[in-house]
C-alpha cells in the first residue's frame, strides 16, 4: 500500500450498533476521493463486539488500520493512541466514531489545509444533545476560555484536521491527564475555524457519562488555566477581609457600646467560614499533586494489544506507547 497522505482517526467503544454506518460512509468517501487515505479506528477495550467487526474488516480491507487497546483508557487516550499509529504524510483527520462529526466534511477540511493552514478546527453551530448537556457545554467553554493561559476557541471540540507536524508535536507531549483540544491550541501555528451542525448519534447510546465530561472538564481547567490557584488566594484574602470586619465590629461594640456578641451564633459563623475555605484549599492544592503524583509514574499513557497493518495482524512491543510518553 501507498503512503497515505491523509489519516483518519477515530476511537471507538462498543460502538457495534454505530459501526457498520462508520464504515459505509467512510468506505464511500474513500472511493469518491483521489487522495490517498488510511482509516485507523482505535478499539478501546470495547465490550461488545466492535472489536470482532474492526478485526474482520481490517483483514479484508488494508484502508483500515487497526488499533487495539489492552483494556478502556478512556477517550483522551484512545485518540492519543490512534494519532501516535496514524501514518498519514499530510494531514490527519479527527472524528468520532458516532458519526456525529461527519467524514464527508474530509475534503473541506483538507481545502482549508491547502490555504496554508496548521490546523482547521469544527466548530459546533448547533448540537442536538439534551438541553442540560447544551447548557453545561454552553457555560465550560465560555468559562475556560475566560479563565484559560491559552486561547482556546469557543464551542470546539476534538474534530479537527491537523497537519503531520502538528500530530508529531501532539506525539511528543508527555501528559498523562489529557485535554486535547487545549494542547492543540496550545501548540500554535496557524489555525482557523470551520462552523458546522453537530449532528445527532446514528446509533446506540453517548459513551461519555457525566462522571466523564466532568473528568474532562478538570482536567482542561486546572491543565490550561492558573485560576484555580490565584482563587484560593482570592478566597483566602476575601475570608481574612471578611474576619477582619467582623473583629472591628465586635471590638466597637465593646469599646463604644459595652456589648460583646454572645453565643454559638458568631462562633458557628468563624468556623464555617475557615473550614470552607480550608477544605476547598486543600481540595484544589490536592488535584495538582494527584496530577504530579500520576505523571511521576512514568507509566506508559496506553497499551496496545495489538495491531492490524495493512491486512496483517501484529503484536507490537509496546515501543509506541513508550514514544507516546
Amino acid at each position: 500500500m501507498n503512503t497515505p497522505q491523509i489519516s483518519i482517526v477515530a476511537p471507538l467503544y462498543n460502538e457495534s450498533e454505530s459501526f457498520p454506518h462508520l464504515v459505509e460512509r467512510l468506505t464511500k468517501l474513500m472511493d469518491s476521493l483521489t487522495l490517498r487515505i488510511e482509516v485507523v479506528l482505535v478499539d478501546d477495550g470495547s465490550r461488545d463486539n466492535t472489536a470482532l467487526q474492526m478485526r474482520q474488516l481490517a483483514l479484508t480491507d488494508g484502508r483500515f488500520h487497526c488499533v487495539f487497546l489492552s483494556r478502556n483508557h478512556g477517550h483522551q487516550l484512545a485518540l492519543t493512541a490512534g494519532l501516535a499509529a496514524a501514518r498519514g504524510t499530510e494531514a490527519l483527520f479527527i472524528i468520532d466514531g458516532d458519526l456525529q462529526d461527519p467524514p464527508e466534511l474530509l475534503p473541506d477540511f483538507y481545502q482549508k489545509m491547502q490555504e496554508g493552514y496548521d490546523v482547521v478546527y469544527a466548530v459546533r453551530r448547533k448540537r442536538k444533545e439534551n438541553i442540560i448537556k447544551r447548557t453545561g457545554y454552553f457555560l465550560f467553554y465560555r468559562l475556560l476560555k475566560s479563565i484559560s493561559y491559552v486561547d482556546i476557541p469557543l464551542d470546539s471540540g476534538d474534530f479537527a484536521m491537523i497537519s503531520r507536524r502538528v500530530a508529531d508535536v501532539l506525539n511528543q507531549m508527555p501528559e498523562e491527564s489529557r485535554f486535547l483540544r487545549g494542547m492543540r491550541s496550545w501548540i500554535g501555528f496557524k489555525q482557523t475555524g470551520y462552523e458546522y451542525e453537530r449532528s445527532e448519534r446514528v446509533a446506540g447510546e453517548s459513551k461519555y457519562t457525566f462522571k466523564q465530561l466532568f473528568r474532562l472538564a478538570y482536567n482542561g481547567i486546572f491543565n490550561f488555566s492558573e485560576f484555580p490557584i490565584s482563587f484560593m488566594t482570592r478566597a483566602g484574602g476575601v475570608s481574612i477581609g471578611i474576619a477582619l470586619v467582623y473583629f472591628i465590629v465586635v471590638l466597637a461594640k465593646k469599646l463604644f457600646f459595652a456589648d460583646v456578641i454572645e453565643g454559638f451564633t458568631a462562633l458557628l459563623f468563624v468556623i464555617i467560614l475557615f473550614s470552607g475555605v480550608q477544605l476547598m484549599a486543600l481540595g484544589i492544592i490536592g488535584e495538582y499533586v494527584l496530577r504530579i503524583f500520576f505523571q511521576s509514574k512514568g507509566r506508559p499513557l496506553f497499551i496496545v494489544k495489538e495491531t492490524i497493518v495493512d491486512g496483517k495482524l501484529n503484536e507490537p512491543n509496546n515501543k509506541s506507547t513508550d514514544e507516546a510518553r
